[in-house]
């Protein structure tokens, strides 16, 4: 056993953890010495898929007290942090470390490249030159606090593939172990309290034979509610969500079925991921508005001899969900648009507005890879990032109970907690 004293030691080698270490790093007075200890074999592998492999860096969103809306959980905390580093710091960052930056019309920005190894290259760069050492494949076996000033924190690792352990002390350790139970370990055996990590962010299993065949299919705008078993909302904030919805061949995707998955992430795990849901294929549009348009194009002598399944009066809506949603509301094939009773066009502007589907679980896929759940928030300053129970551990990241919505709104997360946490270390060394 050899032993390796570090002023910091950031457990955790993803987006977190290296803007954290580089961070400290550019902030301190003078040469610190900083190891990122990293389990896997590479570091900052969810940066290099992210995004479809071009890593949505942020959002131009840089009001701070717009931006926290994007949080199901963490936005009041976070709200402090955003004024001192938001996404308009991100960019200016990034810029200034030679990543040249683009915002696309839906608000997402992503490198010029419209490649993650652009970003992963520039962090990696960034903290050679910093001085940052990262070890890969080490496993933090335990770790120890004690009043030694110099030495507060006695950390054992052991190598990916051998028996001998190392011993590594640090005047201050941060935890960006990101959120899965595993990591959040060394957070509760330091003394804090974690809420259970759930799933976030993830696709709706909805097997139902108006979606049968579909797989493709896309609406620009629709509006998803979560039902409970009598039919009701839920009382939590966002059971409802809008935005682009995709038929896949297993249910429902899209940005919509995302945004609804973040929000509603503990309750739908707390009933197995069983609920009812409330499509409007319409979106903006109710179930009244909806029907006075089908009876508007019904009075135009034109339509009223025209099929009605060959004719959609809603030019956003794709033909085949068209006609599968004016099969679903019992109506002929053939039947013309002058014969629809008011009965039918009452049932085919539900279906279209308000139609009933069951979630039967969790898409086999993630768009994304955030959980719900961390290190409880009253616990952090988020001045600082330092834990409230123990002087000298900071927490940052996924390893907190925060997570927000698609976007880049979770690298932002990670960047301002990294940020104001490598910068206080580096004011405490």
């Amino acid at each position: 056993m050899t032993a390796n004293a570090w002023d910091l030691v950031v457990v955790g080698g993803g987006a977190a953890g290296y803007f954290a270490a580089i961070s400290c790093a550019e902030h301190a007075a003078q040469p610190l010495r900083i190891l990122i200890v990293e389990k896997a074999s590479r570091s900052l592998g969810k940066v290099l898929i992210s995004g479809g492999g071009r890593c949505n860096v942020t959002h131009a969103c840089f009001e701070p007290a717009r931006l926290v809306e994007f949080y199901p959980r963490g936005g009041i905390a976070l709200r402090s942090a955003f004024t001192r580093f938001q996404p308009g710091d991100t960019v200016a960052w990034f810029e200034q470390h030679g990543v040249p930056l683009k915002t696309e019309a839906d608000g997402r920005i992503f490198p010029r490249s419209d490649s993650a190894q652009t970003v992963v290259d520039c962090l990696l760069q960034a903290a050679q030159q910093a001085g940052v050492v990262c070890w890969t494949d080490h496993t933090v076996i335990t770790v120890e606090h004690t009043d030694d000033p110099w030495a507060v924190f006695h950390l054992e690792l052991r190598p990916g593939g051998r028996d001998e352990t190392v011993l590594v002390t640090a005047g201050c350790l941060l935890l960006a172990t990101g959120g899965d139970s595993a990591s959040l370990r060394l957070a509760k055996k330091l003394g804090h309290t974690v809420e259970a990590p759930v799933p976030s962010l993830f696709t709706f299993t909805v097997r139902d034979a108006r979606l049968e065949g579909l797989a493709g299919v896309s609406v620009a705008e629709a509006r998803l509610t979560l039902l409970d078993d009598s039919g009701t909302l839920p009382t939590f904030t966002g059971r409802q969500q809008s935005g682009p919805l995709l038929i896949t061949h297993w249910g429902l995707s899209g940005p919509a079925a995302l945004r609804l998955s973040a929000w509603g992430a503990r309750w739908l795990h707390s009933r197995g991921y069983r609920a009812g849901l409330r499509v409007n294929w319409l979106g903006e549009h109710g179930q009244e508005a909806a029907q006075a348009e089908l009876l508007a194009y019904q009075r135009d002598p034109v339509h009223a001899r025209q099929k009605a399944a060959q004719h959609s009066p809603f030019n956003g809506l794709p033909g085949r969900l068209w006609q599968r949603l004016f099969a679903a509301a019992g109506i002929g094939e053939e039947t013309r648009w002058g014969d629809l009773s008011r009965p039918e066009l009452r049932r085919l502007a539900e279906e279209l507005t308000a139609g009933r589907y069951t979630i039967q679980g969790k898409g086999p896929f993630k768009e994304e890879f955030v959980t719900c759940g961390g290190v409880c928030l009253d616990e952090v300053d988020f001045r600082t990032m330092e834990s409230k129970r123990l002087p000298g551990l900071y927490i940052v990241g996924e390893a907190l109970d925060v997570d927000g919505l698609t976007g880049g709104f979770n690298f932002q997360n990670a960047w301002t907690t990294g940020w104001l946490a490598g910068r206080a270390v580096a004011e405490r060394a």
